[in-house]
């Protein structure tokens, strides 16, 4: 797959209501050592947690919207808006894919943990 195509069945994987979260897709287009970086997880190596992270993502979802998508080579940035239950309200994130071959091996992820922060506490 392309690295649009890759980013593409990432959000499919966790992003439509009417599916159920595909853990098994999901795990076929990260990279098991998937290098990650978000605010509230910090720099972390591997798959494993950040598939429990959208998963949670997932079960707080209530609309997925799409605002802007940029493609270079092997790099896809995306910028979206996500109707959560909890924490509630409209949250915007930005991702930044790095792919190589036919998986998803770097996620940068960007929004404002305040209310995360607030909800661990």
């Amino acid at each position: 797959m392309t690295p649009s195509e890759l980013v593409d069945a990432y959000y499919a994987s966790w992003t439509e209501r009417d599916k159920p979260f595909d853990e098994t897709r999901l795990r076929t287009i990260l990279a098991p050592d998937l290098d990650f970086q978000g605010p509230l997880a910090g720099h972390r190596i591997g798959a494993d947690g950040f598939i429990r992270g959208v998963h949670d993502v997932y079960a707080a979802l209530k609309s997925f919207q799409l605002v802007q998508r940029l493609e270079q080579g092997n790099q896809v940035a995306v910028l979206y808006d996500c109707e959560l239950t909890r924490p509630p309200g409209t949250h915007r994130f930005a991702e930044f894919f790095r792919v190589d071959g036919d998986r998803i091996v770097a996620i940068k992820l960007m929004y404002d943990g305040t209310e995360w922060r607030k909800l661990a506490a």
